[in-house]
């Protein structure tokens, strides 16, 4: 299976692991002892037109004794042969020697965008045409967390403010509504096997694939969300003289830097990065912190919108029925502690789950009747399982791996207390997130308890709309949980309160409408 992609259960006879796996016994060598050992074998993939040339395949071809192929979601298939593999392995020889060519290419696109963003030309606003929505991120089956609830939240919410939206995406984008356009761009399969590559090469590919999709009508803006070394949008929009406005959600340096690995083209990274944000007409960031560091790195204020995530109050609310998640697990009758996420680092599963571990050795008694529910899968969750398991404690903890985001609101609504554990950075920086998770707990009516962390204490109030606690303080997160257990009134309480402030401030309708008026005065500035 592809990374994103869930682990089905394996069938009879089968064998089923991740590409993370199938990368580590070819890097330790145990794949020679598997050479030959199965009848077929499969790489399976979201989309067959995005899964690349991957050269991981010569190790399921030489696994298999017979058929080997690649298959995507859509039932698509493509067969895996030797005479494929050495295709694609000179196709890799001769990129190699072109490496160099496609980023001095690059470079001379990014000077000759940079040239012309400096003449600050003020684009005309027809705000009765249709918005375009661009998703250039090269991440493929991402099926549930933030940047889904992100994008399909502010594409559902700009019919509002204009004509039709129309949204131009490397993948599947879940809830957005139906009716709206959609066009899916043909990711190239040039370097693919190249650290970062890729991401350079989708520029050009990108922008004649939303030219296309355009087909000469009118236009009222291009909306980006931005991702590594994109410019696609900001050249969208000055070819086609309107407004772009650019959606910065973190610095991809610093992400790679502090959450995966250094990117290896970082100063070109962070050339194209300020390109976006200088030459935005208006950049939209969900902190105050997101905008003192754009502001440090020489952006002008009066272009960016400080403007928090939000949630849809008609899809997360009070009435929605868990009893299927309730009946499922088996958690009837108890009191269930809920968290969802993607478990990345700064999500603070580890802490939950070690406040968990405290809150049942001080309680003992809730052994049998407080459970912790632990919604979805990524990197940390590994380690939640880990510390559930080397306290004695996982059969009172229900990990439930990967849930669809159509069905997190049926989840949500199983639990009687929601965590939100975030953690600071790693490096000592202030806390730059906006949890999209924050404003569907609000949203359900359920009460919070929360890591006292920046714009997390910024938007709940301690005793009134959630119950904050110190961040990464396990035993104060314990103490928290202790608290809200033992008092129903209380969680009625903050429950109802948060859902009262998310419905007046956080939809993502009033978002929406907060990035338009704030561009429409931003253009009038100019013209004035």
């Amino acid at each position: 299976m592809r990374d994103g992609l869930p682990l089905p259960a394996a069938a009879p006879g089968e064998l089923v692991v991740s590409d993370d796996i199938l990368r580590a016994w070819v890097l330790t060598g145990s794949v020679l002892r598997r050479v030959g050992r199965f009848h077929d074998a499969c790489l399976q993939t979201e989309r067959l037109s995005t899964s690349g040339r991957p050269m991981l395949a010569w190790a399921l071809r030489l696994m298999a004794r017979n058929r080997c192929y690649i298959a995507d979601a859509q039932g698509l298939e493509r067969d895996v042969t030797f005479g494929l593999l050495l295709r694609w392995s000179w196709q890799v020889v001769r990129e190699a020697t072109g490496k160099r060519a496609l980023l001095r290419g690059v470079e001379r696109e990014v000077e000759d965008t940079e040239q012309k963003a400096r003449a600050r030309l003020t684009p005309a606003w027809n705000r009765s045409a249709p918005p375009v929505y661009l998703r250039t991120d090269l991440s493929f089956g991402v099926r549930a967390g933030g940047s889904v609830g992100h994008i399909a939240g502010v594409l559902n919410e700009l019919a509002n403010a204009g004509g039709p939206p129309i949204l131009v995406t490397t993948a599947p984008v879940p809830t957005v509504r139906r009716g709206i356009e959609v066009h899916h761009a043909t990711v190239p399969e040039r370097f693919w096997n190249f650290r970062e590559l890729p991401t350079f090469v989708l520029n050009t590919v990108f922008l004649d694939e939303a030219i296309r999709a355009i087909d000469g009508r009118p236009i009222g803006l291009v909306y980006q969300r931005y991702s590594l070394n994109n410019y696609a949008g900001l050249r969208i929009a000055r070819r086609l003289g309107v407004p772009f406005v650019l959606e910065y959600n973190g610095s991809e340096i610093w992400m790679g830097r502090h959450w995966g690995r250094p990117l290896k083209y970082e100063a070109l990274a962070s050339r194209i990065e300020l390109l976006n944000v200088n030459a935005a007409d208006l950049v939209v960031v969900v902190s105050r912190t997101m905008r003192d560091e754009l502001v440090g790195r020489g952006a002008s204020s009066d272009r960016i919108l400080v403007n928090p995530n939000a949630a849809d109050p008609d899809r997360y609310n009070p009435k929605v029925d868990g009893a299927a998640v309730t009946a499922h697990y088996g958690l009837a009758g108890k009191t269930v502690i809920g968290f969802i996420a993607t478990f990345q680092p700064w999500h603070g599963a580890e802490v939950l789950a070690e406040a968990f571990v405290h809150l049942l050795r001080q309680r003992r008694a809730y052994r049998d009747s407080v459970r912790l529910l632990m919604i979805g899968a990524g990197p940390q969750l590994a380690s939640a399982k880990h510390i559930v398991a080397g306290a004695g404690l996982s059969d009172l903890v229900e990990f439930t791996g990967l849930v669809p985001q159509e069905q997190g609101p049926q989840y949500l609504a199983a639990c009687d207390i929601v965590a939100a554990p975030h953690v600071p950075n790693p490096d000592g920086s202030p806390f730059f997130g906006s949890p999209t998770k924050l404003f569907e707990y609000m949203a359900m009516g359920k009460p919070i308890i929360a890591s006292n962390l920046d714009q997390i204490g910024e938007v709940l109030r301690h005793g009134e709309t959630a119950w904050m606690v110190p961040p990464a303080d396990a035993h104060a997160l314990a103490t928290g949980l202790m608290r809200l257990v033992e008092d129903p009134t209380l969680r009625q309480a903050l429950g109802e309160a948060a859902r009262r402030d998310m419905v007046a401030h956080h939809t993502w309708r009033a978002h929406v409408r907060r990035t338009v008026d704030a561009l429409e005065s931003r253009l009038c500035a100019r013209v004035a």
